[in-house]
């Protein structure tokens, strides 16, 4: 069995709080395909609640945009049939995140985050997230990516040079 390629080993000097190889203080999240759908699966500890025992909006905000984030660079890749890692290099940021909060997460259960790309064009990639938690679909966004950055491209950037 082929070893489990994480989306965000492919991203050097990345320091995001939620996927950032580089943030040792951050959420450390690992996205990988699984069919056509990405897939993460974190677990929290007691300092991301909101409530005793329910995780935090804000990080599972953070966990759905990130792993959008992750799944649009990939996709951008497998679109273009290359492997992850390969030049040119992307980079996307959040354009929008819309979330709905169906049901109070577990804090102390793992998260199993699902996202699929519905829209891909040009710089633009839509993608949808479900968040599950003790088997039960406890939050849901759509969230839209921009690719800021393209290594080929060095103009392309939005953090100029």
């Amino acid at each position: 069995m082929a070893a489990t390629e994480y989306f965000q080993d492919f991203m050097p000097g990345n320091v995001c709080f939620g996927c950032g190889r580089d943030n040792h203080f951050g959420l450390q999240i690992s996205s990988y395909w699984d069919g056509d759908e990405a897939v993460c699966r974190w677990d929290s500890e007691e300092k991301y609640q909101g409530w005793p025992g329910i995780l935090n909006g804000g990080i599972i905000a953070s966990l759905i945009d990130c792993h959008c984030m992750g799944t649009a660079v990939a996709a951008a890749c497998r679109a273009e049939e290359r492997p992850l890692g390969s030049e040119p290099e992307y980079r996307y940021a959040t354009g929008t995140m819309q979330i709905k909060y169906l049901k109070p997460t577990s804090n102390d259960k793992t998260v199993e985050l699902r996202a699929r790309v519905t829209e891909m064009r040009g710089r633009k990639t839509v993608v949808h997230c479900k968040l599950h938690s003790n088997g039960e679909v406890t939050a849901e966004a759509e969230v839209v990516a921009i690719r800021v950055y393209n290594s080929s491209q060095v103009n392309e950037s939005v953090f100029g040079g």
